[in-house]
């Protein structure tokens, strides 16, 4: 469905963490170097509403830090286009359908844009 255009949705992780393992900004870190955050709508050959880079926060402290932790990676010069990512309240989470989940596990090189850069 969300292929189809209409539902406004985009294809997301829902991550559950310990904050006292896993710091909120922390996690924020892996988000910014596991993707490219400066393409509108797109990642890699993926194109479309769908595939934008979005942080969807649960609390105020959350999305004033992921607007805090967004600005530093803007600033810091390691992308050479802007940050485009989305930072929007989250909403209901959808699994995928199950030819979805653990994609890259059933796919070993079915993507080789996502990986941690320094």
């Amino acid at each position: 469905m969300v292929c189809s255009h209409t539902t406004g949705h985009a294809e997301s992780v829902e991550i559950v963490f310990d904050p006292a393992k896993l710091s909120y900004e922390q996690l924020l870190g892996y988000f910014f170097r596991m993707h490219d955050p400066t393409t509108r709508d797109q990642q890699e050959n993926d194109i479309g509403a769908q595939y934008r880079s979005a942080i969807y926060y649960t609390s105020e402290p959350q999305r004033q830090t992921a607007e805090r932790v967004k600005m530093q990676v803007d600033k810091s010069g390691k992308w050479s286009h802007p940050v485009v990512t989305e930072i929007t309240m989250a909403g209901v989470f959808y699994p995928a359908e199950e030819y979805h989940q653990d994609y890259l596990q059933k796919n070993p090189g079915g993507y080789n844009c996502h990986y941690l850069r320094n």
